[in-house]
């Protein structure tokens, strides 16, 4: 194996660690500075998309409610995907939500059905050309 080789060896070697390893251990870095910072009141979302406001802070699990039924679960640190304090949780809420608009109700021409019945028998049409 001469120089040139072995140079190309180191570099690739390099080239993943700062494209690949180093920005992984960033992120993780930041989970973990994240999970650790939880405090009671703040709203949080776990990774199985479960939402609930934090009621209770352990060394390695989290207590939160789920709803207005004080449903509470208890859950690992780890299993936590992301946090909202609950000054914006509020403030997202009274603006209307995330876009700070509101679901549109369905017309009343879109609710009649048939366009479907149309499609449907097009459909078979394709298959058995005497329903045409």
């Amino acid at each position: 194996m001469d120089g040139t080789s072995l140079l190309m060896i180191v570099m690739m070697i390099a080239i993943f660690y700062f494209m690949l390893i180093r920005p992984e251990n960033k992120r993780k870095k930041q989970a973990e500075e994240m999970r650790n910072s939880i405090k009671k009141g703040e709203r949080i979302t776990t990774i199985g998309g479960m939402k609930g406001k934090v009621v209770q802070v352990n060394d390695d699990s989290i207590v939160f409610e789920t709803s207005e039924d004080r449903v509470r679960i208890e859950i690992a640190k780890w299993g936590v995907q992301s946090t909202e304090s609950m000054e914006a949780a509020q403030a997202q809420k009274q603006s209307g939500g995330l876009f700070g608009t509101k679901k549109s109700e369905p017309k009343a021409e879109e609710t009649t059905s048939e366009p479907a019945e149309k499609a449907e028998k097009d459909d078979k049409a394709d298959f058995d050309p005497e329903i045409k």
